[in-house]
């Protein structure tokens, strides 16, 4: 839980690349040891960026869906807003049920 919180906050305060680079060396052996799978815990990190790319102050997708719809950003946020709240629950969703974020690469037998 205070890894999503973590995650989310820096996601809304940085693009996504930069804090891949930055913080993934850090935290996959903090994962590691607490037991979460890898490809586990790259869906966490990659959900909660998502979230943050298109979450206020930063939003970089905000500013472009701004621009295509020749919108105000409070307007484009304005209609994200009950979006918001089924991205939350994806989230939650991918960090407590292992099983969602590890079944295809158990098909594909990566796993």
């Amino acid at each position: 839980m205070y890894l999503n919180i973590m995650l989310l906050l820096i996601g809304t305060l940085m693009d996504m690349a930069p804090i891949i680079l930055i913080l993934t060396p850090v935290l996959l052996p903090v994962t590691n040891s607490l037991g979460i799978d890898p490809v586990h815990f790259g869906m966490i990190m990659m959900v909660n960026l998502g979230i943050g790319l298109i979450t206020p102050p930063v939003g970089s997708v905000l500013f472009v869906a701004s621009a295509v719809s020749k919108q105000k950003i409070e307007t484009v946020v304005r209609a994200m807003l009950p979006f918001y709240g089924m991205l939350l629950v994806v989230l939650g969703l991918v960090t407590y049920i292992p099983a969602i974020s590890l079944w295809l690469p158990g098909v594909l037998g990566m796993q």
